[in-house]
């Protein structure tokens, strides 16, 4: 594996960190506050190519490869976790999906449309009854002519309440994986609602919603992929979807990081700035080892990724590595402002509310080591 950056993903690197500071950090402690984004950073996110990172040109996207989108995530990570979900599913979970997965009419009808802004994705996987155990699910798929009516809800949805799409996967068949099937949902059809979740302990400026479809009517031509071949699309998504958690999640322990840095070269006790402290040095340096290794651990996924090797097991293991990072790195963080940290006026708090999350959706930390354990033993944990 190459470490040495290309001009292009260094280019990249630094318009995502410019960016950021200029459009993320100043507003993400308000946004968390307000309980609500300003949707206008979607334009702005499509301005600069982010949404169509790694999407061909000729769909309207920026083109790019895996890596290129992991130093993105990181910056996004950085800078606001709950900006950086609506990339991480619009794009990461919905747009690369429709990319691999759909007919050419999907993609001319949709990519362009995600890339560019005009319209928003949201991933319809997990149920009010159903999140680890995603082969269960209970929403239903019925074969009515050349349509197909869906009927059931949808929970923890990111992007739930923005999204003009939802890719939702609904039992068609058999009970297991086998009769899964997916579906590209329009939100504004006759049938679709959503209900915005609130009081979340983290990620409170990001759209999270209830998905609730009534009958929904569509075409055979929603259909993403064959009958029954819904739970495969799935987990492809959210293999390449750890991935972007992981990014983000190095990003998110990188700011907690450098605002220690910062912090203990300020305050001083006992005559003297508390950087100087051993005890504190050793925070500082336990929390920038371990980023470093959850960096390369992501980016190792993504030259993977980028040379079409498998890599599932490895953005398990970047996933596992990198969320709980991501919450240590944030409780170091606080242990090092001390009461300071304790408060909203200060961001740390914030990494720390938002980190915890990052340890359960997507796969949560206990799933990934029995997808690692069963890919070191070959012995299926999970029945």
């Amino acid at each position: 594996m190459d470490l040495t950056l290309t001009d292009e993903q260094t280019a990249l690197r630094d318009l995502a960190r410019d960016f950021i500071d200029a459009e993320v950090v100043p507003y993400a402690a308000a946004w968390d506050r307000a309980e609500a984004v300003d949707r206008s950073i979607v334009d702005k996110l499509a301005k600069v190519g982010f949404l169509g990172l790694t999407i061909p040109e000729s769909y309207g996207g920026s083109g790019g490869d895996h890596l290129a989108y992991c130093l993105m995530m990181e910056e996004l990570g950085r800078g606001d976790t709950a900006v950086r979900g609506i990339v991480s599913v619009s794009l990461g979970l919905v747009g690369k999906t429709i990319l691999s997965f759909g007919t050419e009419e999907q993609k001319q009808r949709w990519l362009p449309r995600l890339c560019s802004g005009e319209s928003l994705a949201c991933f319809g996987l997990t149920e009010p009854d159903t999140g680890s155990d995603a082969a269960s699910l209970a929403t239903r798929a019925v074969r009515d002519g050349d349509d197909w009516l869906i009927s059931g809800s949808k929970m923890f949805i990111t992007n739930g309440t923005w999204a003009d799409l939802a890719l939702i996967f609904a039992r068609s068949g058999e009970p297991g994986p086998r009769g899964i099937t997916a579906f590209l949902v329009p939100t504004d059809a006759p049938g679709f609602a959503h209900r915005e979740i609130k009081g979340k302990l983290g990620l409170r400026g990001q759209s999270t919603g209830e998905l609730l479809l009534d009958a929904v009517r569509v075409p055979d031509s929603a259909r993403l992929a064959e009958v029954g071949k819904g739970f495969r699309v799935a987990m492809a998504a959210l293999d390449k979807g750890r991935m972007s958690v992981a990014a983000g999640c190095v990003g998110l322990a990188r700011a907690a990081l450098e605002a220690s840095v910062k912090y203990a070269g300020e305050r001083t006790q006992f005559g003297r700035p508390i950087a100087g402290f051993q005890l504190v040095q050793e925070m500082l340096s336990d929390m920038a080892v371990s980023t470093d290794a959850a960096r390369l651990l992501v980016w190792r996924v993504a030259d993977l990724v980028d040379r079409g090797q498998p890599f599932s097991t490895e953005a398990s293991m970047a996933k596992l590595y990198a969320s709980e990072n991501s919450v240590n790195a944030a409780n170091l963080a606080i242990q090092v402002f001390g009461g300071y940290g304790y408060l909203d006026e200060y961001p740390v708090a914030k990494y720390l509310r938002d980190a915890r999350v990052l340890t359960l959706y997507e796969g949560t930390t206990q799933v990934q080591k029995l997808l690692i354990g069963r890919a070191l033993t070959g012995i299926n944990a999970f029945s």
